[in-house]
């Protein structure tokens, strides 16, 4: 079995606090700079599974990286380098408490609210007569922000948003604009691939100097869902479910062993050969999004190979 990274306790030179997520591992330099690591830890229905899985940090890490470079002549992002394969570097920002997330398509959970009769998400409506993955006639910004308890995002409205003083009303408009824009760009280069991004979240934070920028991931399968574009319509006229290109592979097979991250349920027990398969998918999920082969990362000592590279960039 390869060797993974599902935990880290780093000690760099600086280090003011560690913030673990679900998934990353971030560290706090002086104030100034936050070191990002991407495990290789695989969240699904808001619960972190027990093995980690070859590469996902990897796989993440690189691809977010290449899509903020792909759109920094649109948007500005917290990006200054990415010391080793699983670790990026960035200005320091203060986040905002939302998530800005763009549907292009009625898929996921726009589609359950859908079923369920609603036509308003996040007081955006959404029109009458559409079937599941139908294109929307122009992508809808349904923003989610963060519960107070627990671990779920909840839906909420520009509205609510500026009612609530979440965040200012200037602000707003310039996280609005940048949405728009990135998910137009993040679109055409789905299409250059033969994709289609279906729905995105994006994550912004202020610098210092007061500036808004990118940060988080941007355009990984773990943050969006893609269709292959070959076969769309056809699926579509018949009835038929798309191919999809996310890690929604992962949760089909947790409910078809009986898991949801419901109380009570226990998570499945995931062979090696099934880890190994996963790591497989990603690595597929990676070279159609970016059009390059992927170029696995020395495994043999994970840990000491990021501390090395983050130490070595950090005494520069």
């Amino acid at each position: 079995m390869s060797q993974t990274i599902t935990d880290t306790n780093f000690n760099f030179p600086g280090q003011k606090s560690v913030y673990k997520g679900k998934v990353r591992e971030v560290y706090n330099i002086n104030d100034e700079q936050l070191v990002m690591i991407a495990t290789d830890r695989l969240s699904a229905f808001d619960v972190v599974m027990p093995k980690g899985i070859p590469y996902k940090g990897q796989i993440l890490n690189q691809i977010a990286t290449k899509m903020m470079k792909a759109t920094e002549d649109l948007v500005p992002n917290w990006l200054v380098a990415t010391p080793d394969p699983n670790v990026a570097v960035g200005d320091l920002c203060e986040p905002f408490k939302v998530e800005m997330v763009i549907r292009g398509y009625l898929s996921g959970h726009a589609a359950r609210e859908y079923k369920a009769g609603k036509r308003l998400l996040c007081g955006v409506p959404m029109p009458e007569g559409m079937k599941e993955n139908d294109k929307f006639p122009e992508p809808i910004i349904t923003p989610a922000t963060k519960a107070e308890k627990g671990d779920h995002d909840e839906d909420i409205s520009r509205e609510d948003i500026l009612r609530r003083g979440i965040v200012s009303e200037a602000d707003y408009v310039v996280l609005e604009d940048y949405t728009r824009k990135l998910f137009q760009r993040g679109s055409e280069i789905a299409a250059s691939r033969g994709l289609i991004l279906v729905d995105t979240k994006y994550e912004f934070g202020k610098t210092k100097e007061g500036k808004i920028v990118l940060i988080d991931e941007i355009h990984t399968p773990d943050s969006s869902r893609y269709f292959y574009a070959d076969g769309y319509q056809e699926r579509q006229d018949n009835g038929e479910s798309q191919k999809q290109l996310s890690k929604e592979f992962v949760r089909q097979w947790l409910i078809s062993n009986g898991f949801q991250g419901l109380e009570g349920q226990v998570v499945p027990e995931m062979s090696d050969e099934y880890i190994e398969t996963v790591s497989e998918r990603y690595i597929e999920l990676y070279e159609n999004i970016t059009g390059e082969s992927f170029v696995k990362a020395d495994l043999s000592d994970i840990s000491n190979r990021i501390e090395h590279n983050v130490l070595e960039y950090l005494n520069q």
